[in-house]
């Protein structure tokens, strides 16, 4: 069984978090990659209920299916089960989930890079870092031990108290409360056309 820990941390400036990540001198994983997110559930929520997730990743050629169990309900960090396996077509295995009876209830779209850190030298602790690009803003998130992230995300002035449990989910909802938007779907489209229906 896997175990994901992790935080976001919401963003103003994606350069400078830049110019602070390279004086800790990451591993490139990924260079800046566009992401299309499918979060799928039957009709009567039953995943969402018991606060689970499916989602296939579509990257380009390259597509990710991930189930994610409920997270622990307290902790500045959020933790829960993450199972993850690559596939080879993420929009056919959408069609073939929807044909089982799920359905997409919501998408959500990021621009994203992605790298590695060493906690400590000369240690096995390793520290994914994203620079995520989204329609609501810009944010980081931190993945690997506990004890690693408060250490890498104090080396780059990030204080828990500027730590996000929240899912993007929960952060577009937020978003659009805020701000009187229709709450759809995270897409880049979507928000351009909600911001601009709103000015008229």
């Amino acid at each position: 069984m896997s175990i994901e820990t992790e935080i976001k941390v919401r963003l103003d400036d994606a350069a400078n978090f830049l110019q602070r990540l390279e004086q800790l001198r990451p591993q490139v994983l990924s260079e800046r990659h566009f992401e299309d997110n499918f979060v799928l559930d039957y009709p009567d929520r039953q995943m969402g209920a018991r606060q689970c997730l499916i989602r296939v990743r579509i990257t380009g050629a390259t597509a990710l299916l991930t189930f994610k169990g409920p997270p622990r309900p307290t902790g500045l960090f959020k933790t829960r089960e993450e199972l993850e396996t690559a596939v080879g077509n993420g929009h056919d295995l959408v069609a073939i989930l929807r044909r089982m009876g799920m359905k997409v209830w919501f998408r959500y779209q990021k621009y994203r890079r992605e790298f590695s850190i060493l906690a400590q030298p000369d240690a096995a602790d390793e520290i994914h870092v994203a620079l995520d690009e989204t329609p609501i803003g810009i944010f980081a998130e931190f993945e690997g031990s506990e004890a690693g992230i408060r250490n890498v995300a104090g080396k780059m002035g990030f204080r828990p108290s500027r730590y996000l449990r929240d899912s993007y989910t929960a952060l577009f909802v937020q978003f659009c409360g805020e701000r009187g938007l229709p709450i759809r779907h995270m897409t880049f489209r979507s928000i351009r056309a909600s911001r601009a229906g709103k000015a008229r």
